[in-house]
Protein backbone atom coordinates (compact mmCIF):
# COMPACT_ATOMS: atom_id res chain seq x y z
CA UNK A 1 0.00 0.00 0.00
CA UNK A 2 1.40 3.39 -1.15
CA UNK A 3 2.28 5.64 1.75
CA UNK A 4 3.43 8.85 2.93
CA UNK A 5 3.97 10.65 6.21
CA UNK A 6 4.94 13.67 6.63
CA UNK A 7 7.05 15.23 10.24
CA UNK A 8 9.13 18.23 11.53
CA UNK A 9 6.64 20.55 11.90
CA UNK A 10 5.99 22.77 14.54
CA UNK A 11 6.45 26.03 16.46
CA UNK A 12 9.60 28.35 15.36
CA UNK A 13 9.92 32.28 15.71
CA UNK A 14 10.21 34.37 12.44
CA UNK A 15 13.69 34.07 10.56
CA UNK A 16 14.09 30.29 12.35
CA UNK A 17 14.65 26.96 10.61
CA UNK A 18 12.46 24.01 10.59
CA UNK A 19 13.40 20.33 8.41
CA UNK A 20 10.45 18.39 7.13
CA UNK A 21 10.12 14.54 6.35
CA UNK A 22 8.29 12.87 3.87
CA UNK A 23 8.85 9.17 4.32
CA UNK A 24 7.27 6.94 1.28
CA UNK A 25 6.51 3.34 1.23
CA UNK A 26 4.88 0.94 -0.86
CA UNK A 27 6.20 2.79 -4.33
CA UNK A 28 6.80 -0.35 -6.45
CA UNK A 29 9.50 1.56 -8.14
CA UNK A 30 11.35 5.02 -7.47
CA UNK A 31 10.06 6.69 -11.12
CA UNK A 32 8.05 9.25 -9.16
CA UNK A 33 8.13 13.21 -8.62
CA UNK A 34 7.21 14.35 -4.74
CA UNK A 35 5.73 17.37 -4.23
CA UNK A 36 5.14 19.61 -1.26
CA UNK A 37 2.14 21.83 -0.44
CA UNK A 38 1.17 24.14 2.15
CA UNK A 39 -2.64 25.15 2.83
CA UNK A 40 -3.17 28.14 5.06
CA UNK A 41 -6.92 28.23 6.64
CA UNK A 42 -9.19 29.84 4.19
CA UNK A 43 -6.83 29.63 0.98
CA UNK A 44 -6.16 27.27 -1.45
CA UNK A 45 -3.48 24.41 -1.07
CA UNK A 46 -0.36 26.08 -2.54
CA UNK A 47 2.37 24.24 -4.72
CA UNK A 48 6.06 24.80 -2.74
CA UNK A 49 8.13 22.62 -4.67
CA UNK A 50 8.88 19.38 -6.38
CA UNK A 51 11.62 17.02 -7.05
CA UNK A 52 11.96 14.10 -9.85
CA UNK A 53 13.58 11.04 -8.13
CA UNK A 54 14.50 10.17 -12.00
CA UNK A 55 16.43 13.27 -13.07
CA UNK A 56 17.09 15.00 -9.91
CA UNK A 57 14.83 18.01 -11.25
CA UNK A 58 13.70 20.86 -8.99
CA UNK A 59 11.45 23.36 -8.90
CA UNK A 60 10.25 26.10 -6.48
CA UNK A 61 7.39 28.47 -5.95
CA UNK A 62 8.80 32.06 -6.44
CA UNK A 63 7.44 32.54 -2.67
CA UNK A 64 10.15 30.11 -1.10
CA UNK A 65 13.07 30.32 -3.67
CA UNK A 66 16.58 31.25 -1.95
CA UNK A 67 14.69 29.97 1.61
CA UNK A 68 13.64 26.23 1.01
CA UNK A 69 15.49 23.77 -0.26
CA UNK A 70 14.35 20.13 -1.49
CA UNK A 71 16.28 16.90 -1.00
CA UNK A 72 15.63 13.22 -1.45
CA UNK A 73 17.94 10.18 0.40
CA UNK A 74 20.00 8.23 -1.60
CA UNK A 75 17.47 5.67 -1.78
CA UNK A 76 14.45 8.18 -2.11
CA UNK A 77 12.66 6.77 0.71
CA UNK A 78 12.56 10.00 2.59
CA UNK A 79 12.22 13.49 0.74
CA UNK A 80 13.34 16.42 2.72
CA UNK A 81 12.48 20.03 2.88
CA UNK A 82 14.53 22.45 4.55
CA UNK A 83 13.16 25.67 5.73
CA UNK A 84 15.07 28.78 6.66
CA UNK A 85 14.15 32.18 6.95
CA UNK A 86 10.74 31.65 8.39
CA UNK A 87 8.35 33.93 8.06
CA UNK A 88 4.87 34.38 9.72
CA UNK A 89 3.49 33.88 6.02
CA UNK A 90 4.35 30.20 6.20
CA UNK A 91 2.27 29.27 8.77
CA UNK A 92 0.18 26.12 6.99
CA UNK A 93 -0.20 22.77 6.84
CA UNK A 94 2.31 21.36 4.99
CA UNK A 95 1.76 18.38 2.70
CA UNK A 96 3.92 15.71 0.66
CA UNK A 97 2.60 14.26 -2.52
CA UNK A 98 3.53 11.91 -5.02
CA UNK A 99 2.89 11.96 -8.93
CA UNK A 100 3.69 9.28 -11.44
CA UNK A 101 3.17 12.27 -13.97
CA UNK A 102 6.12 14.29 -15.19
CA UNK A 103 5.04 17.19 -13.09
CA UNK A 104 8.99 18.48 -13.68
CA UNK A 105 8.22 19.22 -17.43
CA UNK A 106 6.16 22.35 -16.33
CA UNK A 107 6.16 24.69 -13.45
CA UNK A 108 2.60 24.89 -13.39
CA UNK A 109 1.93 21.13 -13.25
CA UNK A 110 4.86 20.99 -10.35
CA UNK A 111 2.58 23.17 -7.98
CA UNK A 112 -1.00 22.24 -9.15
CA UNK A 113 -2.51 19.47 -6.69
CA UNK A 114 -4.60 17.23 -9.33
CA UNK A 115 -1.34 16.27 -10.96
CA UNK A 116 -0.54 14.53 -7.41
CA UNK A 117 -2.10 10.56 -6.84
CA UNK A 118 -1.19 10.39 -2.99
CA UNK A 119 -1.29 12.50 -0.15
CA UNK A 120 0.22 12.47 3.32
CA UNK A 121 -1.33 13.68 6.36
CA UNK A 122 0.07 16.69 6.58
CA UNK A 123 2.37 18.58 9.45
CA UNK A 124 1.61 22.10 10.51
CA UNK A 125 3.93 24.77 10.87
CA UNK A 126 3.20 27.87 12.71
CA UNK A 127 5.79 30.82 12.53
CA UNK A 128 4.93 33.04 15.07
CA UNK A 129 6.61 35.35 17.91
Amino acid sequence: QLQLVESGGGLVQPGGSLRLSCAASGFSSHDYAIGWFRQAPGKEREGVSCISSRSGSIRYADSVKGRFTISGDSAWNTVYLQMNSLKPDDTAVYYCAASTRDVLRLFSRCVSPNQYDYWGQGTQVTVSS
